[in-house]
């Protein structure tokens, strides 16, 4: 980045001969036909700004928590069984994960981090153990989130790490009747 010293020095050394004023740079030599003259400033000589200039990339669109509604004969069906005991089944993508799909059609999962594994409130808990079997084994990280989910069970997951695939299809979850959302002040000093 060009401070203004340096800036200061390199206009010094812009050497500006025939020229008026800075101005006049920014100005193409205009013929009387309205064509830029070949020997115009902006044809000989670089802009006095360009090298100044900042560059700046940009990161593709990515809509969090966006689910894509499933083609017509590509749907996937996972049923969610609420705190009150209700089953909603959903039609749905493969890609997307049970978190997002939950918090699509209004279940109450909570998803505190966002899907990014950091907490234990979109704790699931798979009804089918075959289901279970087919899904790929928890990583360290989501073990470690799931060591502190309300009503652990040996069939269950987080919801941000389930990925729906044809495999999957059918599955039958249960939302369990309470979340524990830990946040920083839980552990604080208590005086």
């Amino acid at each position: 980045m060009a401070t203004p010293r340096s800036l200061a020095r390199s206009l010094q050394s812009f050497q500006i001969s025939s020229f008026q004023s800075i101005a006049q740079l920014s100005r193409p030599a205009l013929s009387s036909r309205g064509k830029i003259r070949s020997n115009s400033p902006l044809l000989c000589r670089p802009r006095i700004g360009a090298s100044l200039l900042r560059q700046f990339s940009t990161s593709p669109l990515r809509q969090h928590g966006h689910i894509h509604p499933p083609k017509p004969g590509e749907e996937l069906y996972v049923t969610f069984i609420d705190k009150e005991g209700k089953e909603h089944k959903v039609a749905v993508s493969k890609g997307d994960n049970l978190l997002d799909i939950a918090q699509a059609h209004d279940l109450e999962m909570e998803g505190a981090c966002g899907g990014s594994c950091a907490c234990s409130t979109c704790h699931i808990i798979v009804t089918d153990e075959g289901y279970y079997e087919k899904m790929p084994e928890p990583e360290d990280d989501e073990n470690d989130m799931l060591d502190l989910a309300f009503g652990l069970t040996e069939t269950s997951r987080l919801g941000c790490q389930v990925i729906m695939t044809k495999e999957l299809d059918g599955l039958k979850v249960k939302l369990p009747s309470m979340t524990r959302n830990l946040q920083a002040s839980d552990f604080g000093s208590k005086s």
